[in-house]
């Protein structure tokens, strides 16, 4: 392990060939779990099983630092890094680019395995990628909930915030076999059509549960119509999408043209999201974007389309054919592989 300064005074634990994300949002794989005095982080794709901890307060960490790293690297946080203005002379604060290696061995293994299934919970809450385009189940929130609720009691040690919170939904929501399929995207009825696309939508920038994960999720055309040229969208709803939606979460579809973005407002329409705007002329569409006011972080990125992808191939081989020495599935997950294909 290493044990780093960071920007802003922050102490970094990490296995020494992990990748960390200090600046900037972390990629969509990045499974997060609250701890006193900071958080742990591992990297779900690259099957990273020893967290990275980031910690804001060393002295609080130092409760749970010994059963996942081991007293070396307790040990090494203690001397390495304090606050400002203590008066402790053994005491340095953390400053970026100061580093020092130890190994690490963890005093309680079977809680870091916990920890980290109770961090993947909680990122299979947000980023599962359910998709009646791609056949992909969702996970029965229900009994996510209780998973989450089981891990947290088993994790009391190192869960803080609001990740040591049980949830106040643990009870069993209907099956997934109960709800109707949500259609494909369709075609407009305009009376001439000018271009169409298809396409993906960044993750990030909706709360979990509005829309379909696919990167065939959301479609455009632009038509002529009543002498005006209208760009319409479609984005075909979450399949576990039920009741309405408030209008602060209901999304938008921001059109991009070499002359500028057009917006449009997406209103839940049967099993899609529905929406048009007119555009001047004939401005070629470049890229359709879909987000909730105030989420997210902007546009989308081949290299986020590429890590998406990705995440869909995980959860493909989580239903079909778990790895369970490496994460046990959940309980959610094993209900959801036994549920009729879509």
């Amino acid at each position: 392990m290493v044990v780093a300064g960071a920007p802003g005074g922050a102490v970094l634990v990490t296995p020494i060939d992990a990748a960390v994300t200090v600046d900037g949002p972390a990629p969509v794989d990045t499974l997060v779990l609250g701890v006193p005095g900071g958080h742990l982080s591992w990297s779900l794709l690259s099957g990273q099983r020893i967290p990275t901890a980031t910690l804001d307060d060393a002295d609080e960490a130092q409760d749970w630092l010994w059963a996942v790293y081991g007293e070396a690297a307790a040990l090494a946080v203690a001397t390495f890094a304090g606050p400002v203005g203590t008066g402790r002379p053994d005491r340095r604060a953390a400053e970026p680019g100061q580093a020092v290696a130890v190994v690490a061995a963890a005093v309680l293994p079977q809680t870091v395995v916990s920890a980290r299934r109770l961090a993947y919970a909680h990122w299979a809450s947000r980023w599962w990628p359910a998709s009646t385009v791609d056949g992909i189940t969702p996970l029965d929130e229900g009994l996510l909930a209780l998973d989450i609720a089981a891990l947290t009691v088993e994790c009391d040690l190192l869960a803080d915030g609001a990740d040591a919170e049980l949830p106040t939904t643990a009870v069993e929501s209907p099956r997934q076999s109960d709800y109707a399929l949500a259609a494909g995207p369709q075609s407009t009825s305009a009376t001439s059509v000018l271009a169409r696309g298809t396409s993906g939508w960044d993750w990030r920038n909706c709360p979990p549960g509005l829309i379909d994960a696919s990167e065939r999720a959301v479609t455009w055309e632009v038509h002529r119509e009543a002498g005006r040229i209208l760009a319409s969208v479609r984005a075909v709803a979450a399949p576990q999408l039920r009741g309405p939606v408030p209008a602060h979460l209901r999304p938008y579809a921001h059109l991009r043209t070499a002359a500028g973005t057009h917006t449009a407002a997406l209103t839940l329409t049967g099993d899609d999201w529905i929406g048009s705007v007119a555009i001047p002329g004939m401005e070629s569409i470049t890229a359709v974007d879909i987000s909730v006011p105030g989420v997210g972080y902007g546009s989308d990125s081949p290299t986020e389309a590429a890590t998406r992808e990705q995440i869909r191939r995980f959860a493909r081989k989580r239903l079909h054919a778990p790895d369970r020495t490496d994460l046990e599935p959940l309980a959610a997950e094993t209900a959801a592989a036994e549920e009729p294909d879509f």
